[in-house]
């Protein structure tokens, strides 16, 4: 079955939130912070870290 992994994320992420009840701020700086880190320089550094 091949997922595509902008719904994969849609779907961990909707299931996280509902529950693990985080506060919706800390929500927010994460995926924005995600996103920040992810087009710096810092991209390929946390990349090469999670692999």
């Amino acid at each position: 079955m091949d997922v595509p992994l902008w719904l994969a994320l849609i779907v961990v992420g909707w299931l996280g939130v509902k529950l693990a009840r985080p506060p919706w701020w800390l929500v927010a700086v994460l995926l924005l912070g995600g996103y920040l880190i992810a087009g710096s320089f810092l991209g390929p550094a946390v990349g090469a870290a999670v692999k």
